[in-house]
């Protein structure tokens, strides 16, 4: 077992674009971060730098793809480790009516052949890593033999690890956002696949609320991806590097954090984009502490006013009360 990543964030729709990924790096450095699900064929068809372009500091990041034909996804595979990502990633746990009805996604659970079929294509033209992220099944199926089939599919066929969203989707009667949360978490499930395949890749995915928890999953499986959690309090991730890949290097201090985005985001705006598409990311930095209200209303309107730089960031350290004495401290 090569491919050993101990903590990920995972990839969102509209959440982990490039400008959130840079704002997570400078957070930990350590951590695997995900592109958002980008299709195959948006990749050989589309503007594949404004899809696919991300900065070095980004890195170690992961593309993750969504499609079910084989020859698509390998082109698409091949244009991405040119691009320099680390790993391709086959989206086989999205529950949207659109990755539905473009037959990707949860629904491929139903099919672990074909999914086996577009490991293989890949693999035969890229030598970065080809990591499948699933669910544990879908709406009726049997999550013991479901999520099994699709393991001994995709291992046998080179998949290199295996990351699993400890939830079904319920394709018929729930929202893709309530396949988010109601469907009932089984950890216990991911833990036995990794007890059968003890020399395989398995992480794990979903629920997972912070460091802690983290922690206490990497007792069961090889690697832990955090979602929700990692973008809405993203203060959570300063921790990772010190407390799961033995870092002696101090946490990240959030406000420096802050600030060090400022630049970022003045470089943002002078290409002609709003500033809000890299602060939108920043609004949960401070969960939790002393002033986040404050932190949080100025970074929501600030950003959107004509006009904008990267000085909305200072405006809003300063309505948290955080005075230049406190800062040096």
């Amino acid at each position: 077992m090569t491919y050993r990543p101990r903590f990920a964030v995972a990839p969102m729709m509209d959440w982990t674009d490039r400008h959130c990924r840079v704002f997570h790096r400078r957070l930990t450095r350590n951590a695997l971060l995900y592109t958002e699900m980008v299709t195959a064929e948006a990749i050989l068809r589309g503007d594949r730098e404004r899809l696919l372009g991300f900065s070095v500091e980004e890195q170690p990041v992961a593309l993750q793809l969504g499609g079910s034909d084989p020859v698509r996804l390998a082109g698409a595979a091949r244009v991405g480790e040119e691009f320099g990502y680390t790993e391709i990633n086959l989206n086989v746990g999205c529950p949207s009516d659109r990755v539905k009805s473009g037959d990707f996604g949860a629904c491929l659970m139903l099919r672990p052949q074909l999914v086996a079929d577009c490991v293989a294509a890949m693999k035969a033209v890229v030598s970065v890593p080809v990591t499948v992220k699933c669910r544990l099944g879908v709406d009726e199926q049997n999550t013991e033999t479901a999520l099994d089939a699709l393991a001994d599919a995709v291992l046998a066929s080179g998949a290199d690890g295996i990351w699993v969203h400890a939830r079904k989707a319920w394709l018929e009667g729930l929202s893709p956002k309530e396949n988010r949360t109601v469907p009932p978490l089984d950890y216990g499930r991911v833990h036995r696949l990794k007890a059968r395949l003890p020399n395989v890749f398995v992480g794990i995915n979903g629920g997972i609320l912070d460091v802690d928890a983290a922690e206490a999953e990497l007792a069961h499986v090889d690697g832990v991806m955090l979602g929700r959690a990692a973008y809405e309090r993203p203060g959570i991730l300063a921790e990772v590097d010190r407390r799961l890949f033995g870092s002696a290097a101090a946490d990240a201090d959030p406000v420096a954090v802050a600030r060090s985005m400022i630049p970022y985001v003045d470089a943002l705006v002078a290409a002609g984009r709003p500033a809000n598409r890299a602060t939108r990311h920043m609004l949960g930095l401070f969960h939790g502490r002393p002033g986040a209200r404050a932190w949080r209303r100025v970074m929501t309107l600030g950003p959107a006013q004509p006009g904008a730089s990267g000085g909305v960031i200072e405006e809003a350290l300063a309505a948290m009360a955080i005075d230049g004495s406190r800062l040096a401290a």
